[in-house]
């Protein structure tokens, strides 16, 4: 039996930094890499293309940095 993939829809999700990262907070998945039992996901930002960063896809999960989507200030 194949082992379940860690962060199945991890690529195309969007999510907004709870701070301010490189100048911005929306940002996108347009990458993932699996480095052992590692999943690190390549982030974009929604205004600035050119911002671009790998994080592990864990950090994600913590709702004190990130939240799923693109959320407004006020929400």
């Amino acid at each position: 039996m194949p082992k379940k993939q860690k962060f199945p829809h991890l690529v195309g999700s969007k999510w907004t930094s709870l701070q301010t990262t490189w100048g911005w907070r929306h940002f996108q998945v347009v990458n993932r890499k699996n480095e052992g039992e590692w999943v690190f996901a390549e982030m974009v930002a929604s205004c600035d293309p050119s911002v671009r960063f790998w994080i592990n896809a864990k950090q994600l999960k913590e709702r004190s940095l990130w939240q799923a989507g693109w959320r407004s200030l006020q929400e």
